[in-house]
């Protein structure tokens, strides 16, 4: 049973600044008695600290050369003395909490495994963005989605005839923290496009697609060939589309089966 004290709120604030936050996670944030934040914009920082004279920033922890894991465990326990002396806490992070949020899902599994009430709020996400900006709906062919260190170290099973979407290639393998907006690891680029062009082709059109924070500027979408992706002037936290090849012919042993299902 959750203690009587301590609760610990999980929000996001969407991508666009201060104008996709939900009225559930506006309420946590008003109310958190100790609010900590990990946001990629000066305008939510500010808008979230007119809500709340508690909000306090996370990313003070990061470090050029230091460990992001280490980072991220350092955050934890930051929100958890808080949660752990019987406050009401909210933990905001950009976009969706859940997608991407290392620190975010630690810390909802150790506040609960301590008996304190928990919950994480749904928020729109970078994929959400990313299909209402490039035109794309996963229900047409599929749609597979994997981070691009782990999807090269783990060599995952994919469809090329199925959407494909991977995450963070700008910083492949790096483990550290790095202060800038280019691409971290150029040479990582590099060995994800040599890859993708086993399973493709050079000539193959793909889309590197950054959500933009604010409403009154376009995201990044970046059309270009895998041949030439590495080559281009990307930032780190790109997340790469590549569509689908000519679609598979349907198993025709599947849809006589599928047929005989049919009632009339």
């Amino acid at each position: 049973m959750p203690r009587a004290a301590g609760m610990l709120s999980v929000v996001g604030t969407g991508i666009r600044a201060a104008c996709q936050v939900s009225p559930e996670a506006l309420r946590r944030i008003q109310d958190a008695q100790a609010l900590f934040f990990l946001l990629n914009d000066p305008l939510t920082r500010y808008w979230l600290r007119t809500l709340n004279p508690n909000a306090e920033a996370l990313e003070d922890l990061y470090r050029r050369g230091k460990d992001r894991e280490n980072t991220y465990r350092e955050m934890i326990e930051r929100v958890m003395r808080a949660v752990r002396c019987g406050s009401k806490v909210c933990f905001v992070s950009y976009g969706h909490p859940g997608v991407f949020g290392f620190p975010m899902h630690e810390a909802v599994s150790l506040a609960r495994s301590e008996g304190f009430q928990v919950e994480m709020l749904p928020a729109i996400s970078s994929e959400d963005m990313l299909f209402a900006e490039l035109g794309v709906d996963p229900g047409n062919a599929g749609c597979q989605s994997f981070e691009a260190t782990d999807f090269l170290i783990r060599r995952r099973n994919f469809d090329p005839t199925s959407a494909l979407i991977l995450w963070q290639i700008g910083i492949i393998a790096v483990k550290d923290y790095i202060n800038s907006r280019r691409i971290w690891n150029v040479a990582g680029l590099r060995v994800l496009v040599d890859f993708l062009i086993d399973h493709y082709s050079s000539d193959h059109e793909v889309i590197a697609y950054e959500a933009s924070p604010f409403a009154w500027c376009p995201s990044r979408i970046t059309r270009k060939t895998l041949g030439t992706l590495a080559d281009t002037d990307l930032n780190a936290m790109a997340t790469l589309y590549v569509p689908p090849k000519a679609p598979r012919p349907p198993n025709q042993e599947m849809v006589e089966r599928l047929r005989q299902t049919i009632v009339s």
